[in-house]
C-alpha cells in the first residue's frame, strides 16, 4: 500500500503564488504580420508610379500611330506601327524647323544652364568663406528673389531686353538665365558640407590665390553640388516656355516647347501636323530623360549636402 506525501504548506504557498502569477501575467501583444504592411506600402508606391508614367505610356503609344489610328483607335491601344516615319516627316517638315528648334533648345539649356551654375556656385562660396559687411543682409535679398515667380519678372526683364536691344536675339533667352537665386542658396549649403576651411587655408599657405584655390580646389570638391545646380537650371531652361514666348518672334529662334505650340495654333488648318506635335513631344522629353538617369549619381550624393552623419 503506497502512501502520498503531502507537501508542506510553505511549498504549496509558493506554488500557489507561482500560479496565479503566471495566470495574471498579461500576454505579449501579437506583432503585426510585416507581410501585410509591405503589401499595402508596395501597392501604394505602385498607384503613384502608374499615376505618374501614365501620360508619359500615352504618350509613347500615340508616338507609334499615324493621324487616322490616332483619333480612331483607344488611347491606349495600338494602331500601325509609324513611328519611324513619324520620326522621318518630324525631322524633315519644313526644311527641317524641328532639328533648328532642338538645337537652340540644346543651346539655351546647355549653354546657359554651365554659365548660370558656375555663376551661383561662385556665388554660394563667396557667401560661405568669406566675410564682408552686409553679407548676411544681402544674401537675404537674394533669398527674396526664390519667392518670386519667374512669370512675374518677364514683362521687366522684356522692357530691358527692350531697351538694351537684344529683343528676338540669343541674348534675351541667354542673359536673363543667368541669375538664379535658388541655385546661390544650395551653392552656399554645399559649400558648407563639401569645403573644410582648412583646405583652404593650406592652399593659401602654399601660395595659391583666390581664384586658383577656387577652380583647383573647391570647385572639384563642390562637383556634386555642381551637377545637382545644373540639373535643376537645365531643367527650368529646357522648359522655359513662358520667357521664349516674350522675347522671341522669329521661328528660327524657337526652343522646342515654342516651336510645339506655335505647331498647335495651325492644327486646325494643317490636321497632319498633330501626329509631329507628339512624336515632337516625345524627342524634347528624351534629353530630361536621359540627363537625370546619367547624372543621378550627382543628384543623390548632392541631395546629402549638410545632412547629419
Amino acid at each position: 500500500m503506497s502512501t502520498k506525501t503531502a507537501p508542506a504548506p510553505a511549498e504549496a504557498t509558493a506554488v500557489k503564488a507561482l500560479t496565479n502569477t503566471e495566470q495574471a501575467a498579461p500576454r505579449p501583444p501579437r506583432k503585426p504580420r510585416q507581410w501585410t504592411s509591405k503589401t499595402m506600402v508596395n501597392g501604394l508606391l505602385l498607384v503613384f508610379a502608374a499615376y505618374t508614367l501614365m501620360p508619359l505610356t500615352w504618350l509613347i503609344i500615340a508616338s507609334t500611330k499615324n493621324n487616322t489610328d490616332l483619333f480612331r483607335t483607344d488611347p491606349f491601344g495600338f494602331g500601325d506601327f509609324n513611328l519611324f516615319s513619324n520620326l522621318q516627316l518630324l525631322f524633315t517638315y519644313d526644311d527641317g524647323i524641328y532639328t533648328r528648334w532642338l538645337g537652340n533648345t540644346v543651346l539655351y539649356s546647355v549653354v546657359g544652364s554651365l554659365g548660370s551654375t558656375l555663376i551661383s556656385v561662385a556665388c554660394g562660396y563667396a557667401f560661405d568663406k568669406y566675410h564682408f559687411r552686409g553679407k548676411e543682409g544681402l544674401f537675404g535679398f537674394v533669398l527674396v528673389g526664390v519667392l518670386i515667380p519667374g512669370t512675374v519678372v518677364q514683362l521687366p526683364l522684356y522692357l530691358l531686353a527692350s531697351e538694351t536691344g537684344v529683343v528676338n536675339t540669343y541674348w534675351s533667352i541667354l542673359i536673363p538665365g543667368l541669375a538664379n537665386p535658388f541655385g546661390v542658396y544650395l551653392a552656399r549649403v554645399f559649400s558648407e558640407g563639401y569645403v573644410p576651411n582648412e583646405v583652404l587655408e593650406a592652399a593659401r599657405m602654399d601660395g595659391a590665390g583666390e581664384l586658383r584655390t577656387f577652380f583647383k580646389v573647391s570647385l572639384p570638391m563642390l562637383a556634386p553640388g555642381f551637377m545637382t545646380i545644373f540639373l535643376f537650371s537645365f531643367t527650368a531652361s529646357w522648359n522655359n516656355f513662358y520667357g521664349a514666348l516674350m522675347m522671341l518672334n522669329d521661328e528660327k529662334l524657337y526652343p522646342v516647347n515654342l516651336g510645339i505650340f506655335a505647331w498647335y495654333g495651325n492644327v486646325q488648318q494643317q490636321p497632319e501636323l498633330w501626329s509631329l506635335m507628339i512624336v515632337g513631344s516625345l524627342v524634347a522629353v528624351l534629353p530630361l530623360v536621359v540627363a537625370f538617369l546619367g547624372l543621378q549619381r550627382f543628384w543623390r550624393s548632392g541631395l546629402t549636402a549638410g545632412a547629419v552623419k
